[in-house]
């Protein structure tokens, strides 16, 4: 054998071993790129599933909180209409307070005539005593027109310590804290180890 078909025995050998090589090569290359779209699918599945489990809680939270400002809106105006509707009550009652006060101023006029004319008729101790009397009916109907005064004040005060009681406890049901979905755990599968 000639050194030069040695030669090409060789370098055909190798070059066989070379394409060998190269195909095995790619066949786990081909191997490799098939398991990483495989891979990149599930990845994908995984990532649009926790996205609709997490629209599916953003839109249960957004119910949850509409119907709670609805209670809210409903809680408040009931409230301002319970207020609104007590306060012609209130001015009722007041309005007879201020009636029974005029009465009594009146009513002290009155008396006072009667005393002045008894003074006019009776002696200097008379007239004293006239005039005391007069003081003393005065005030006692401007202790009334006071107590009915105040007696509305207090009765205001009062439906308006209602109404923000109502007011503080739909802003509590408002504010309270909802309970939160748990987020679903986004774990990607494990790729295969070649």
């Amino acid at each position: 054998m000639s050194p030069l078909s040695l030669i090409v025995k060789v370098s055909a050998t190798a070059w066989l071993c070379i394409v060998g090589g190269l195909i095995a090569i790619a066949s786990v290359q081909t191997l490799r790129l098939s398991n990483a779209e495989r891979d990149i699918a599930q990845l994908e599945a995984a990532a649009a599933k926790g996205t609709a489990a997490r629209s599916v809680a953003y839109a249960a939270d957004s119910d949850r909180t509409a119907g709670k400002e609805a209670v809210h809106h409903t809680s408040i105006q009931k409230a301002s209409d319970d207020f609104t509707q007590a306060a012609p009550a209130r001015a009722v009652d007041f309005s007879a307070d201020l009636a029974r006060t005029r009465r009594l101023l009146d009513s002290a006029n009155d008396r006072a005539a009667s005393y002045r004319a008894q003074a006019e008729s009776g002696a200097a101790a008379c007239s004293h005593l006239a005039d005391r009397s007069t003081a003393l009916d005065r005030q006692l109907a401007e202790g009334v027109g006071v107590v009915a005064e105040l007696r509305a004040a207090l009765e205001r005060r009062d439906a308006e310590v209602a109404l923000q009681g109502a007011v503080i406890d739909a802003d509590r049901a408002l504010f309270s804290p909802v309970e939160q979905p748990k987020p679903a755990i986004f774990e990607p599968p494990r790729a295969p180890q070649l």
